[in-house]
């Protein structure tokens, strides 16, 4: 079931604050048919029914990962600026936050969120981080 729980803006400056609708990862395992697809790439949901006949890679790479987190097929595969920039059109939702699952497995990670722009969120694993503050106190290139 979906849930409507936060706002977000909507990435080009303006302020306009637009409601985030959060699925859980048994509702988006459901929708795993060429009738019905959905997947997960970086935590964000997409339905891609409509888009199923016209995927370059053909059908079958995608049934394959529906109802599924894709993110690091979608990765593996290299998928270009403009593939990236046409999925925003199939953007439904997030994943919920408790389902949420650390990226990286146990390391701890700073994360610099910038709420204005969703997608600009970076993420550094602590120990860099420490390593690169050390070397810019000493004045050493990393």
């Amino acid at each position: 079931m979906a849930t409507v729980e936060a706002s977000s803006s909507d990435g080009k400056g303006q302020g306009v604050e637009t409601p985030v609708t959060y699925y859980r990862l048994e509702e988006v395992a459901k929708r795993n048919t060429s009738k019905e697809i959905w997947l997960v790439i970086h935590g964000r949901i997409y339905d891609i029914t409509r888009f199923l006949n016209e995927h370059p890679g053909g059908e079958e790479v995608l049934l394959e990962q529906a109802g599924a987190d894709a993110s690091e097929s979608f990765e593996d595969v290299g998928h270009s600026s403009d593939a990236r920039e046409m999925l925003k059109q199939y953007y439904i939702g997030d994943v919920h936050p408790n389902d949420l699952k650390p990226e990286s497995g146990n390391k701890l990670l700073v994360v610099l969120d910038f709420p204005h722009h969703r997608r600009y969120s970076l993420r550094f694993p602590v120990p860099f981080l420490l390593h690169a503050g050390k070397q810019i106190l000493l004045r050493r290139p990393c």
